[in-house]
């Protein structure tokens, strides 16, 4: 595959300009990086949102943490690079990163119990095309006119795929759209300022930091008593622990690996090549989970779902291949 002249100038931590050109490009590699990555996170999707029904999100993500981050020490510590792991996924803007990443993932899974997966994947993956805005804010890319129609296309697909006033609209179909917007910014983040960070760290530190919001919030819930109809409707994001029985840790040990995996090969993926060309092969998610839907919840695609998905990813394919750039000024 030719690889694209995707030519970014931004500032460096020294405040110089780094010409993202010099990056390496391996096309190829990426985008079968993003392609299994997509798939495996479709599978992860359809375990938890399987899965919402037994334990709180809070805790599935304390205690699959637990799991994931001796496993991703695990494979470092025979390749001698445990310490320089741990110190990259503290760097500060691999915590950036992180925040970003953590907003976008609970955000996301906190609507997928009330969304089907074909309408929450329609939503964050407007992410390519919020990383197309943001390009041209934050990094100096210029969008062409084509692109922006492209970013209107987008927008209009998520009006008819959401159907906002009418009866099949519900507010949790917002939320994935909200986590698109961190997940983009982590997007940007990974590309430009966390090139030097190895794929492992920036896992650790990911999942580290879901962990943490799983007991945080966790033990936030046993001193601020949600009202008992919160709990009763929303039982996946307002209720306390409940025992583990057997099943359920080995439910727990397959999100923990999926987890690893997903980390370490969505890193690798936008450290490959230009978040442009990457970006747009994620929208493979959308397929997948598609078929979810009918397999496992028996949700036929309506005639409105279909064509704003169809929008929307055409609007981000228009979008991330139709972008022209700039240097940045400064």
């Amino acid at each position: 595959m030719a690889q694209p002249n995707v030519t970014l100038l931004v500032l460096s931590d020294r405040g110089d300009c780094v010409n993202t050109a010099a990056l390496p490009q391996n096309i190829l590699r990426g985008v079968i990086l993003i392609i299994a990555t997509a798939l495996l996170i479709s599978i992860q999707d359809l375990i938890f949102k399987l899965f919402s029904g037994t334990l709180s999100l809070w805790q599935v993500f304390a205690l699959r943490g637990i799991i994931t981050l001796p496993l991703l020490m695990l494979i470092a510590w025979p390749r001698g690079q445990l310490r320089s792991m741990l110190t990259e996924s503290y760097s500060p803007w691999a915590l950036m990163r992180t925040l970003f990443m953590t907003c976008a993932f609970v955000i996301f899974y906190a609507a997928l119990p009330f969304v089907s997966l074909s309408t929450a994947g329609a939503g964050i993956y407007l992410a390519p095309i919020f990383v197309a805005v943001l390009s041209a804010f934050v990094i100096g890319e210029r969008v062409s006119p084509l692109g922006w129609i492209g970013v209107f296309l987008g927008f209009a697909g998520v009006v008819i795929l959401l159907r906002p006033g009418s009866d099949a609209f519900t507010i949790f179909a917002l939320l994935p759209i909200a986590s698109a917007v961190f997940y983009a910014l982590a997007i940007i983040t990974t590309r430009t300022r966390c090139h030097g960070v190895s794929a492992q760290a920036l896992a650790l530190s990911f999942n580290a930091s879901l962990m943490i919001a799983g007991f945080v919030v966790s033990v936030g819930l046993t001193f601020w008593t949600p009202r008992a109809d919160l709990v009763e409707s929303y039982p996946f994001i307002f209720d306390t622990w409940s025992s583990v029985a057997g099943r359920d840790w080995l439910i727990l040990l397959v999100l923990a690996a999926l987890a690893g995996l997903i980390g370490v090969m969505l890193a690798m993926a936008y450290q490959a090549a230009p978040p442009a060309t990457i970006a747009t092969f994620e929208y493979s998610y959308i397929v997948f989970v598609a078929l979810w839907d009918i397999v496992f919840f028996g949700i036929a695609p309506t005639v409105f779902s279909v064509t704003g998905i169809v929008m929307i990813i055409g609007a981000g394919v228009l979008v991330m291949r139709r972008r022209k750039t700039k240097p940045s000024v400064g």
